[in-house]
């Protein structure tokens, strides 16, 4: 004999998102789509960044920390250049852009500005079947300058990862940021 016992609303909730599965994708999105490869292995380059954050972002300190732990990390294990010099300035100004490309010791033929203009968790409750959609996303603007050419190519990128029934933490934003990173500037593919 079989029952069928009456789920309260929030079981009901729960055995819906498990219905639904927590299948988590990636996307991509550059704006102006294609975009060359930034990413020259032969090349060295200065990458400056700097935050950008909307004025009620919340978590500041611990977002930059990952913002940071993922470029070292991309320009460090990545391939993209031959020889990168990384620094974080207070704002992307033509001045602290100039200003970090002069301190730079080595000689370089690239200089990368990234404006990191999102890195985190999103949430959102009741857009799908699954109730619950959730995942990270990174927003960023990329302005590459080579040299000796003073006009710089801009474009942004919009990373996400997550899908009906993720939620995520803080946790992966220094791989995402680097997710987001290698996405943008395609390392490998000259």
């Amino acid at each position: 004999m079989n029952f069928i016992l009456p789920l309260p609303g929030s079981a009901l909730a729960l055995a819906m998102l498990a219905l639904c599965g927590c299948a988590a994708t990636s996307t991509t999105q550059i704006v102006p789509s294609p975009q060359p490869p930034v990413c020259q292995a032969s090349a060295a380059a200065v990458v400056v960044w700097a935050p950008q954050w909307r004025a009620d972002q919340k978590d500041v300190p611990a977002r930059e920390a990952a913002a940071a732990e993922g470029i070292d990390r991309f320009f460090k294990d990545s391939g993209c250049f031959a020889s990168t010099s990384v620094r974080r300035v207070p704002q992307l100004s033509a001045s602290a852009i100039q200003s970090a490309a002069s301190d730079a010791a080595p000689r370089h033929d690239r200089l990368v500005a990234i404006a990191v203009r999102e890195l985190g968790p999103v949430v959102r409750i009741g857009t799908s079947m699954a109730l619950v959609e959730g995942g990270t996303e990174v927003v960023l603007g990329v302005e590459e300058y080579r040299l000796p050419n003073p006009a710089p190519r801009a474009f942004s990128v919009h990373w996400a990862h997550g899908g009906p029934g993720v939620i995520k933490g803080v946790a992966t934003l220094p791989q995402d940021m680097q997710a987001a990173l290698a996405a943008g500037l395609q390392p490998g593919s000259r």
